[in-house]
């Protein structure tokens, strides 16, 4: 079975705020689960939520074309 995280070991692993952690969650970015009253994120809901927002760098190509000023 799947490791469940908390919203502090969340924010840890993100290096965020528990706020962000919980605003994910309230806002629906992220999956949870509901434990009774508690609230769980799978450890694949991290992994799936930075992959997604992650950002590659945009490579420029030379141009070889430079003009003098």
């Amino acid at each position: 079975m799947e490791r469940l995280l908390n919203v502090h070991e969340v924010a840890e692993l993100l290096g965020t705020t528990v706020r962000f952690s919980r605003r994910l969650i309230e806002e629906r970015r992220i999956t949870f689960v509901k434990v009774g009253r508690h609230v769980r994120i799978p450890e694949r809901a991290i992994e799936a939520y930075v992959a997604a927002n992650t950002v590659e760098p945009v490579v420029l190509r030379p141009t070889g074309l430079r003009r003098a000023a």
